[in-house]
């Protein structure tokens, strides 16, 4: 009534300023008019949210009378659905920014007295502590900017219990949280979703808890991988499902079983309810495939299984869901040429075995490939008796000899004392790999599985004819290769070494035989001994400078042979 009555005079009052001269009665009935006016108007201040009426609906404003003498005008865009649901003569909140502007309009807001109303209304929410609802818009320095009728900010250690890193991924989910501060006079507004994940992570650790017994079965959710083991939100609180309680069977890494996000039921293997840890287990829901292993694959079974795992070592192989055995690399062929299990067999391989030992107690298994096949050492003496001359290939060559592969799965050793009736310092120097040879068997362990082999066996001892060609006297020229604190030795002729006692190193005493010779030197001797049996030739500095006859030398080495018992001796 008193807002149609204030428009009534507003409207008397223009009608009195369009006149030109007032009598003194009408100046006075406009003044009395024109208090009346503004004492009507008093109820309404800037600032705050009044009604007002739909005039008019146009393309891009709406006007709308407040009871003022002019009327306001508000952008369509300013409402929700850009005035769609408007209707003339309807009323509508609006927020009285200024009475009067500069060209004597009323400045009014749809936008400022929805978001007053708005900010009303979490008020209430905020201070009832109630749940509200709000969906993501985009990220923000240090979280989130969240719509919940206003801008509002999420921080992101509010998010959820345990930081998130990509926070880009939620622009467009809605979340339930709690308002926890309010600044009106800043416009800002905190919200809080891990609050209420608190809550509800209290409520399921306390129903939790009732179910936390030893042997009890319980469903949880994987959340976190690692490689010795997953852990397991049970609800409220974290178990550890080590990688040993996964399956009764090889786990060679927990991504192998598990994704993150898996529901997965457990059983409770331990509780220790002071330090708050759950041991968890997985295997234990199914029964022991190990307790009748004994009767299932017994010492000398045959078996048919897939390769699982492959080692440098040997390869693992599944005989049944959660039993498995192990080929060493020694047990894959009669050959000793396999250098690693990948050479012989591939993941997912089904292969023949048989079952060599078995230890239930310590769940383990030994298998043999090699076994399938007919031993070759079996009939090896009878194949390859001593003295028979045979024909190989050299597959290896080391410092102490080298290895001859006779047939497959049978090699010969043939060390580097059997290789040349001359002295050599390594086998490379006569042989290299690849290189066919003719040997002669000299010895056989067929439980070691060993031959031993001979090259110089050929050929003719020449030794038996070194007596014959150096007789003691003879006079002989070589080069020192050798100088050690008892002497130095010499090569001659075709290859032959003597040794040079320090007693026979000058006619001068020596004390220290390298300070007297060095290696390469060039020297003169006469040849004092020859020791077919032990396959050594004496040589004497000393006699070749005195010019020695046989007689003499004969002396010189009895004194010599006795000198060394007596150092032997003391």
């Amino acid at each position: 009534m008193k807002k149609d009555m204030a428009l009534s005079a507003q409207m008397d009052l223009d009608e009195f300023e369009e006149k030109e001269e007032l009598s003194p009665e009408d100046q006075a009935a406009m003044e009395e008019m024109e208090a009346y006016f503004n004492d009507s108007l008093g109820q309404f201040k800037e600032g705050q949210i009044i009604m007002g009426a739909v005039i008019n609906v146009g393309k891009d404003m709406v006007t709308v009378d407040v009871g003022f003498k002019s009327e306001g005008f508000i952008s369509l865009s300013e409402f929700p659905d850009h005035g769609k649901s408007l209707v003339v003569g309807g009323e509508i909140e609006v927020y009285l920014e200024r009475v009067e502007d500069n060209d004597g309009n009323v400045v009014l807001s749809k936008e400022k007295a929805n978001k007053i109303k708005i900010w009303d209304e979490l008020v209430k929410t905020h201070e009832a502590d109630e749940i509200i609802e709000g969906t993501v818009v985009a990220k923000a320095k240090g979280g989130l900017t969240v719509d919940i009728g206003l801008k509002a900010f999420l921080p992101g250690s509010q998010i959820d219990l345990r930081p998130i890193r990509n926070l880009e991924k939620l622009i467009g989910e809605k979340f339930k949280m709690k308002i926890i501060k309010m600044n009106k006079k800043r416009g800002n507004i905190v919200l809080s979703r891990r609050i209420l994940l608190e809550e509800q992570r209290k409520q399921l650790r306390e129903g939790t808890l009732e179910q936390m017994e030893e042997g009890n079965l319980i469903e949880g959710i994987v959340k976190n991988i690692t490689e010795y083991g997953v852990f397991i939100d049970l609800g409220g609180m974290d178990g550890l499902l080590h990688i040993t309680d996964m399956s009764w069977g090889r786990v060679n890494h927990p991504s192998e079983m598990f994704s993150i996000g898996d529901k997965v039921k457990v059983m409770i293997l331990k509780y220790d309810k002071e330090k708050e840890r759950v041991s968890l287990g997985l295997k234990q829901i199914t029964p022991d495939p190990w307790v009748e292993v004994e009767s299932k694959f017994p010492v000398g079974t045959k078996i048919n299984g897939k390769v699982v795992s492959i080692t440098d070592y040997g390869v693992f192989v599944e005989l049944e869901k959660g039993i498995e055995g192990l080929v060493h690399i020694s047990e894959m062929s009669w050959s000793r040429h396999v250098k690693h299990p990948s050479k012989m067999v591939a993941l997912s391989d089904q292969v023949e075995a048989v079952v060599l030992t078995l230890d239930k107690e310590r769940k383990r298994i030994s298998l043999g490939m090699k076994q399938i096949e007919p031993n070759p050492w079996e009939k090896i003496e009878n194949k390859y008796p001593i003295g028979t001359e045979v024909e190989g290939t050299v597959r290896n060559l080391t410092d102490f000899g080298a290895f001859v592969e006779l047939e497959d799965g049978v090699d010969g050793l043939i060390h580097i004392s059997d290789l040349s009736w001359k002295k050599i310092k390594h086998p490379s120097e006569v042989l290299k790999k690849k290189d066919k040879i003719k040997s002669v068997v000299l010895s056989i362990d067929q439980d070691n599985c060993r031959i031993s082999l001979g090259v110089k066996q050929l050929q003719p001892d020449p030794w038996d004819d070194i007596a014959k060609s150096y007789p003691i006297g003879t006079d002989v020229t070589g080069n020192i290769i050798k100088v050690t604190g008892f002497g130095a030795f010499a090569e001659f002729g075709d290859g032959l070494e003597g040794l040079i006692h320090v007693s026979q190193l000058s006619s001068k005493k020596v004390t220290q035989p390298d300070q007297v010779v060095k290696v390469d030197d060039p020297i003169q001797a006469k040849v004092i001994k020859v020791d077919t049996t032990n396959k050594k030739i004496a040589l004497s500095i000393k006699a070749f400078e005195e010019n020695l006859d046989i007689s003499a030398i004969e002396k010189e080495q009895a004194e010599l042979e006795n000198f060394k018992e007596e150092e032997e001796n003391n």
